[in-house]
């Protein structure tokens, strides 16, 4: 007996609130018919909402042409997984070769006295190495471009440009200590320097120029015609890499450098094509 108020309080309830929904329903729709009635009535002039507008028709994108991936099987995707490195389109030892080469390159093809000179400079192993690795990421940008051949190329340029660091550290006489903390420094400075580069290159001549005075001018250059300068070089020289045919760079790494200051930046050179014999020597 004692179910049947608890049923009937229950049942008022419900019919209470589904009342009182159903007003607040048509008070709601009310109030939405109002507002739309004042707002056709207030002059275009004064609303600020900005009109939708949606279609269902599709338009059609230009794409950016990419470059295509290699097609790699499946075996090879898994021994890359592991960090061995799967079969190329040449000899490894002759990208090896050429990766030295190609480094050799960055270092005795590039009259750093012009650049100490020019750039104000202190003639120091720090500013050698500011210098050299420049050279060393335009290289790396460049052979980037060369799929997977390139890749395995620009991994033994960089470890040619630490194991020259290092014997050039060894035979000015700095401690194992020092040496140690200076290869440190310069590796974290060459990697961020990377990522500034890359950035800048990619952008206007403000953020490359910002790049280099962070990187090449340790954030101490005051004449913004020096920075000029290293901005014109860097982007003539990319320009001029850019030219030069993928397949012999990989097989010869051989690579001339444009002088750091000449009349006509604005030209392309054509260098000879490279020669080489069966064994990529």
């Amino acid at each position: 007996m004692y179910r049947r108020p608890l049923q009937y309080a229950v049942r008022n309830i419900l019919s209470v609130s589904a009342s009182k929904a159903t007003l607040g329903k048509a008070v709601d729709q009310d109030g939405c018919l109002k507002a739309l009635v004042v707002a056709a009535t207030i002059p275009s002039s004064q609303t600020q909402c900005r009109i939708l507008h949606s279609s269902r028709q599709l338009y059609s994108v230009k794409e950016t042409p990419q470059a295509t991936e290699e097609e790699v099987g499946s075996f090879t995707k898994l021994i890359e997984a592991l960090g061995f490195t799967g079969p190329l389109k040449y000899n490894k030892w002759k990208i090896k070769i050429a990766a030295l080469r190609m480094y050799t390159c960055c270092v005795e093809r590039i009259n750093y006295d012009d650049f100490f000179e020019k750039c104000s400079l202190p003639d120091t192993l720090n500013s050698w190495f500011l210098v050299a690795q420049l050279h060393v990421w335009m290289c790396l940008v460049r052979m980037r471009q060369e799929g997977r051949e390139g890749k395995y190329m620009c991994r033994y340029i960089v470890h040619s440009m630490w194991e020259d660091v290092e014997q050039r550290s060894k035979i000015m006489g700095i401690d194992a200590i020092h040496r140690k903390e200076a290869m440190r420094s310069m590796t974290e400075n060459f990697y961020a320097a990377i990522f500034g580069y890359d950035e800048g290159i990619l952008s206007e001549d403000t953020v490359l120029a910002a790049a280099l005075w962070r990187n090449v001018f340790n954030r101490q250059c005051e004449d913004p015609q020096q920075l000029e300068l290293i901005v014109e070089y860097v982007r003539k020289q990319m320009q001029f890499i850019d030219a030069l045919d993928g397949e012999d760079l990989l097989l010869t790494g051989e690579v001339k450098w444009r002088p750091l200051v000449e009349e006509n930046a604005q030209s392309i050179l054509k260098v000879a094509s490279p020669t080489y014999n069966d064994t990529g020597l």
